[in-house]
């Protein structure tokens, strides 16, 4: 997988909206690996399931299949 999927800036962002007043640089590199993990496991079942609908490309409803 690529280093560079999401920005860390975005990570900060994310934990700041939540609530966090400050964000070391290892929490954003945490944050970042294991989102970017759940996201290549949704990509990976949703292409399977529009695969099995007889699609290349991958719709909405492929990721929330996924998702689940």
């Amino acid at each position: 997988m690529s280093k560079k999927l999401l920005p860390l800036a975005a990570m900060e962002k994310i934990l700041k909206k939540c609530g966090a007043e400050r964000v070391s640089d290892k929490a954003k590199v945490a944050l970042k690996e294991i989102l970017e993990e759940i996201a290549e496991e949704i990509g990976i079942q949703a292409v399977k399931f529009s695969h099995h609908a007889g699609r290349k490309t991958i719709k909405a409803e492929d990721i929330k299949l996924a998702t689940k």
